[in-house]
């Protein structure tokens, strides 16, 4: 299965900006990005290695580490070819211990564990292997440093892993230049430099006016002490069809309606008043506005969060507060909002660890953004590869120091998976599941109202 054409190609360059900060925020806390899916089918255990060692040849940014100079700065990718993924196969012996198996390991293990950065490479590999209900089953997890890792790339990596296994052929992919260099042309350059710029001052100036409000903290954590926990919720197909329907008759997005839920949800549960703001992220994917575009086959990481305003008014319909999220959201990606943050994260952001306590402490205290949903919509993942059926595909983002209370979204295999990761003891595991099941309860009760 593996090929030598990639052989030759390898990543010899400096951390972009973002790539950076990702990498500085690691250090002090794990930021990690990860994916699941289950596998259903006999499959012989070293079909597994074989097909991940054929992916890591096909993909430069999965054969390198990370080095820097003896200041911890000018940070570089390194060429690591020839050290393997670690791959952890374990066998689990009962039904039980496999339907719930893959989210006790993310959740204990995974979201906070430490891919070595300096020996490379950037990932590590787990495979579940059980009995489930129809005969053997396999839930298969990659987790990748978000320096060279988003969800898209995530769960494209396990589609790539499964097929690979059933002999199915995956193209090798190219060494591509870091996310920045390929901006359009209007976001480079002083005409870039001018854009974010007026970003940056429309931001401080909706934040003196609405001052907008963030999920407050149960506990203080100290930086270097944040750990992320992990609940899973899901909306099944039926659902998920209907929630699909309603969306389009209203003019609204998915996304839109997510986003209001989970406004609502925080909202109501820290008791706000009317006519309270709040600031809620939502990364945003800019692989087809680069030039040239970057496919979703490709290692990288290719997001920026945009931030949205929302005022909570408890009595007010959530479709209304949904259609102006998904209004404000086309609005800031249609001015290129991604890549002016970006720019301001490469202006602002710091060089090393050492110097990155006054940008962390700020973001922390005064930062707009500490809870963001995540969706990258419906992913195409396929139902069958080769002779197994495939279903569950999905993905998890760890914190670090980026965030209070986080989800992760796609559509897959004919349901919705909305992941909740959350920063432990700033939200305590009790409110945790409270925010979780309220969001999902949300959601189904406007789709009851809708008929």
């Amino acid at each position: 299965m593996s090929t030598t054409s990639t052989a030759v190609q390898a990543v010899r360059r400096e951390l972009s900006p973002l790539e950076r900060w990702y990498w500085i925020a690691d250090q002090i806390s794990p930021l990690n990005v990860i994916g699941r899916v289950r596998v259903h089918g006999p499959v012989p255990a070293a079909r597994w290695r074989s097909a991940l060692t054929a992916l890591q040849d096909r993909h430069p940014l999965l054969r390198v580490a990370i080095e820097a100079g003896a200041t911890g700065r000018e940070p570089r990718f390194a060429p690591v070819d020839g050290r393997p993924i670690p791959l952890d196969h374990r066998v689990l012996d009962s039904p039980d211990a496999v339907e719930n198996g893959w989210t006790r390991v993310i959740d204990r293990e995974l979201v906070n564990g430490r891919v070595d950065w300096r020996a490379g490479p950037l990932a590590t590999a787990t495979v579940l292997t059980g009995p489930g209900p129809d005969g053997e089953v396999h839930d298969l997890i990659l987790s990748l440093l978000h320096v060279i890792a988003d969800g898209t790339t995530v769960i494209s990596l396990l589609r790539q892993w499964a097929e690979l296994a059933a002999g199915h052929p995956v193209e090798p992919r190219a060494v591509l230049p870091a996310a920045e260099e390929l901006f359009p042309a209007g976001h480079r350059g002083a005409a870039g430099e001018a854009r974010a710029k007026a970003k940056a001052e429309r931001d401080e100036d909706d934040l003196r006016r609405l001052r907008p409000r963030r999920v407050d903290a149960d506990l203080a954590v100290p930086f270097e002490r944040r750990r992320t926990r992990f609940l899973h919720r899901s909306l099944d197909a039926a659902t998920l069809d209907r929630l699909a329907l309603a969306c389009r008759a209203r003019g609204v997005t998915v996304h839109g309606v997510l986003t209001a839920a989970m406004v609502r949800a925080v909202a109501t549960d820290a008791g706000a008043a009317d006519a309270t703001w709040y600031s809620i992220g939502s990364p945003v994917d800019f692989r087809g506005d680069l030039e040239p575009s970057v496919a979703p086959d490709d290692v990288g990481s290719y997001v920026a969060t945009i931030p949205s305003l929302v005022e909570h008014v408890a009595a007010r319909p959530l479709w209304e507060t949904a259609r102006e999220i998904s209004a404000d959201l086309r609005a800031r990606k249609a001015r290129g909002e991604q890549f002016s943050m970006i720019r301001l994260i490469g202006s602002s952001g710091p060089q090393s660890l050492a110097d990155s306590m006054p940008f962390v402490r700020h973001l922390d205290e005064k930062g707009p953004i500490n809870f963001c949903i995540s969706n990258i919509g419906r992913f195409p993942f396929p139902d069958a590869i080769g002779p197994w059926r495939a279903s569950g595909a999905q993905f998890v983002a760890s914190l670090s120091v980026v965030g209070t209370f986080v989800a992760t979204v796609n559509s897959s295999h004919h349901q919705l998976a909305w992941n909740f990761t959350y920063a432990e003891g700033l939200v305590s595991d009790e409110r945790a599941a409270r925010l979780a099941d309220r969001c999902v309860e949300i959601v189904l009760a406007l789709l009851r109202a809708a008929g």
